[in-house]
């Protein structure tokens, strides 16, 4: 479960739930069981959504023996993104070593399906990879982002997929484009060191559009940004100001990045004669979804992508019950994370959907009208945060145990 900056901590029931569903929202059906379809996404650094999934159909079955509760993990673009779509598509795994969010090096995967590449930025600058203590989100690059890239367009694919979310960096991509080799450089010509706020002197960049060297270039190359949230790249509802304190930014930093990200989306607008700062998923991943937009990448919901592909729709149709859930329920889970994909989903086939989350901070009306009938926090299950922490998937385990008492067929 993702902690938050600060505690803020509620159960809601949304509806009164009943005690069997039959196949249509709203209506009852006298059966002792029904088919329980469990949808989350990973759970912060706490669990992948895989072992969330896991955790929910344990406590499931224990609370609603008669029912038949089956697992789909999703992601929005964020951690998880490869590995949900390799168990759905299944595909080629490719390892490689890159440079990490603070410059060491980090082990990542790419996957490749049917001449597709599906990257997850968070597996090269994830902010999983930065323990609290040692965080700068100033300083944070996704340099190991564009080295995957370089990768993947070297093994010859001609569609690359980038999910975006989760990250530790918020420098607009910058470093994305230097391991492509467009480098920032300041105003006399050298490169900038990696980091959001080096771009506050960033003047030009050394080559547009980026070359690869070896005769591979970005040309023919179909770029898609997955991104997780739809948010622009600058001002109150930007990359720095939203989720650098989520990153380790205190309020100064938060405004140095934000300035220096304004210099950096003229300087993008400049040089490729596509101004995206306003774009939305131009502020996903600390910004990296500008540095896309400006390469021509067409942007896409990465939970919309995943539901796409995993066949949510399918799997759906049918079920008596959607259970999501996430670490934290929140306004931006309703901005194109998982649950909204899933709720949405509900809604399209009439069935209940309940979410269960580490904590849930959005109001019954909010919640509502994006399809979730109720939201249960684990925190206020187990009577506290850090109860809830010292064993993740056990607390989520017992909460879906309680759910599934009230809403499960029994």
């Amino acid at each position: 479960m993702a902690r938050p900056p600060a505690p803020n901590v509620a159960f809601v029931a949304l509806s009164a739930p009943n005690a069997t569903f039959g196949p249509a929202r709203g209506g009852c059906a006298t059966v002792a069981g029904v088919r329980v379809l469990i949808a989350p996404d990973g759970f912060g650094g706490t669990m992948a959504a895989g072992q969330a999934a896991d955790a929910i159909a344990t406590g499931w079955r224990r609370g609603a023996p008669a029912d038949e509760p089956s697992v789909l993990p999703l992601s929005d673009g964020g951690p998880g993104f490869v590995d949900v779509l390799h168990a759905a598509l299944g595909g080629i795994l490719h390892d490689r070593r890159v440079t990490g969010p603070l410059g060491e090096p980090v082990d990542v995967q790419w996957l490749e399906h049917a001449g597709t590449a599906y990257v997850e930025s968070a597996q090269a600058c994830g902010l999983a990879l930065v323990p609290d203590g040692v965080r700068r989100p100033g300083e944070a690059t996704t340099r190991g982002v564009g080295e995957m890239l370089r990768a993947v367009l070297a093994s010859g694919v001609r569609r690359a997929v980038i999910g975006l979310g989760g990250t530790a960096s918020t420098d607009g991509g910058a470093g994305l484009l230097a391991a492509l080799g467009a480098v920032p450089l300041d105003g006399d010509g050298r490169p900038l060191p990696d980091g959001g706020l080096a771009l506050a002197d960033c003047h030009r960049l050394s080559t547009w559009p980026p070359g690869l060297g070896g005769g591979i270039a970005l040309d023919g190359i179909e770029l898609v940004a997955a991104t997780d949230v739809d948010s622009p790249l600058l001002g109150p509802d930007g990359a720095a100001a939203v989720f650098g304190p989520q990153k380790g930014a205190d309020p100064a930093t938060v405004r140095g990045l934000d300035a220096a990200l304004t210099r950096w989306a003229g300087v993008l607008a400049a040089t490729s004669g596509r101004d995206v700062r306003a774009e939305p998923g131009a502020g996903a991943a600390g910004g990296m979804g500008a540095a896309l937009l400006a390469l021509g990448a067409v942007r896409e919901s990465g939970a919309g992508l995943v539901r796409r592909v995993t066949g949510l729709d399918e799997v759906m149709d049918g079920a008596g019950l959607a259970v999501t859930g996430e670490g934290r329920f929140d306004w931006q889970s309703l901005r194109g994370k998982v649950v909204t994909a899933v709720a949405a989903a509900a809604v399209q086939h009439g069935v209940p959907c309940v979410l269960l989350a580490g904590q849930v901070a959005v109001g019954r009306r909010e919640a509502a009208a994006i399809g979730v009938d109720a939201a249960y926090a684990v925190a206020e299950h187990t009577g506290s945060l850090d109860a809830a922490f010292a064993d993740p998937a056990g607390t989520l385990a017992g909460l879906a145990e309680h759910v599934a008492r009230q809403w499960g067929g029994q």
